[in-house]
């Protein structure tokens, strides 16, 4: 027979990193699980790499289309996870009151929005692996410093994530969703990912270039493509862009 006791539950919460980790989780698998955040986050972004390094529709300059491409797709991916599909997937989630019955759980806001932010990373290391096996199998012989990769790609997920968030954050659930794809469409067409900026105007440049989407793609297609040290200006874009989203998110999410 067993102790007394041996079955009594143990009420409280579980230790914040486990809490933290299941979400992250559950969020990961929900997003997985989700065709229209699929086909935005995996097959547009593979769709376009095949589409216009195979076809010659765009003016890439000199040598293979794909090394001027993949760089600019790779930073189309993380603006789709973390901008688009997170801003989306959240602004649905507050409409439905998911958001203030978890924010009522022993789970901290802050604790829930590392979460969010883990399962963003998850998903992104996922289209990056594709992305690249695609990239390679078309011919892709990237150069560079893989530490400044992965900078630039940490800043350029913390900027589209501020932003998202605040979108979520402030907006109906149906506005997020026209606004969100609007942007994602108006990035991708003028944000240096599949069109150079020097194609535009230089007025245009100017502004252009102040964008997180045209930084994380110069900034990705300067080291991977031209062998470039670490990109400072792009990096600095990047952070700045991170800091006023992040910091507005924080200031102006409505929970409700």
């Amino acid at each position: 027979m067993s102790a007394a006791g041996t079955y009594t539950p143990k009420p409280g919460a579980a230790p914040l990193p486990r809490m933290i980790a299941a979400q992250a989780v559950l969020e990961t698998k929900m997003l997985l699980r989700n065709g229209e955040q699929l086909l935005l986050t995996v097959v547009i972004p593979a769709l376009l790499l095949v589409l216009f390094s195979a076809v010659d529709i765009v003016d890439t300059g000199t040598g293979e289309a794909v090394d001027f491409l993949a760089p600019g797709i790779l930073a189309l991916a993380v603006m789709s996870t973390a901008f688009t599909g997170q801003a989306i997937a959240t602004g649905f989630e507050r409409r439905y009151g998911v958001l203030k019955r978890l924010g009522a759980s022993p789970l901290p806001r802050w604790g829930l929005m590392a979460a969010k932010t883990l399962s963003v990373l998850v998903t992104e290391v996922l289209q990056i692996v594709l992305l690249t096996v695609i990239a390679f199998a078309l011919g892709w012989s990237p150069h560079g410093n893989p530490f400044a990769v992965l900078l630039l790609l940490v800043l350029g997920t913390a900027a589209f994530s501020g932003l998202g968030l605040l979108m979520a954050g402030t907006l109906k659930a149906e506005a997020t969703l026209a606004a969100a794809n609007l942007v994602f469409l108006l990035l991708l067409m003028g944000g240096g990912v599949i069109v150079p900026l020097d194609k535009f105007p230089d007025a245009a440049q100017s502004v252009l270039g102040l964008l997180p989407i045209s930084a994380l793609s110069d900034g990705l297609r300067d080291v991977l493509q031209h062998g470039a040290g670490m990109p400072w200006g792009n990096l600095g874009i990047l952070a700045v862009w991170a800091v006023l989203g992040l910091g507005a998110a924080a200031r102006f999410f409505r929970w409700e």
